[in-house]
């Protein structure tokens, strides 16, 4: 696991150094970068969605999968519970909704789910080290807006990456093309989702409907 934890490490290093930026800036332009940070994300969000859905074998499955994941979410209460984590933040209330951002931009592609694929299956960690060049400034640019928490990104990623390297040393290569579209799918609508939630254009709670990502892994596993 020598390249999820290089990404976790590149994560929090980015994060720490974004922090320290912050503290440069003032509330008024902290203001415009959250702004600016929604529509970027509501911009990933639909790019993956445009991508993806032409490819689709399983045209409905996305919304199931949205259904379920919000119902799991809410009867976990994944946002309160984060929520009311983050708000004890006093430098930054909306820490909480950049932390989900994070986390969906970190998780939901193709380096981040084929490279554990790759590190378990021949020890090859190319795709995550280029992974954490990548969150490494993702992670630098979140943190100046939402603070030093977004460090916190880090151990979801552990924890995805770290379930998909145990999985492929389980069942071997289990990630299909089919997978990865109805993930990416899936995951594009939740990162615009949480994109509008920031920029406030809609109240979504998009940490409830995180599971919805695991809901297309296992169909296709049991589908395939």
């Amino acid at each position: 696991m020598l390249g999820t934890i290089v990404n976790v490490i590149a994560i929090v290093a980015g994060s720490l150094l974004g922090g320290l930026f912050r503290k440069m800036m003032d509330d008024k332009l902290s203001a415009s970068l959250i702004r600016v940070m929604g529509l970027a994300a509501f911009g990933l969000g639909i790019n993956a969605v445009v991508q993806n859905m032409p490819k689709s074998t399983y045209p409905i499955l996305f919304i199931v999968s949205l259904a379920v994941g919000c119902l799991i979410g809410e009867l976990l209460q994944l946002n309160e519970r984060l929520t009311s984590f983050a708000t004890r933040n006093k430098d930054n209330n909306s820490l909480g909704q950049g932390i989900v951002t994070g986390c969906l931009i970190f998780c939901v592609g193709t380096l981040s789910i084929l490279g554990p694929v790759q590190s378990a299956l021949y020890n090859d960690h190319t795709y995550l080290f280029t992974n954490a060049s990548l969150d490494f400034v993702t992670a630098m640019v979140l943190s100046t807006t939402y603070g030093v928490g977004m460090a916190l990104a880090g151990v979801v990623l552990l924890l995805w990456q770290g379930s998909i390297y145990l999985l492929t040393l389980w069942l071997g290569n289990f990630i299909t093309g089919t997978m990865m579209v109805e993930i990416s799918i899936v995951g594009g609508f939740l990162i615009a989702m949480s994109g509008l939630s920031i920029m406030k254009a809609a109240d979504f709670e998009a940490l409830n409907c995180l599971p919805a990502l695991l809901v297309p892994i296992l169909w296709c596993m049991f589908a395939g």
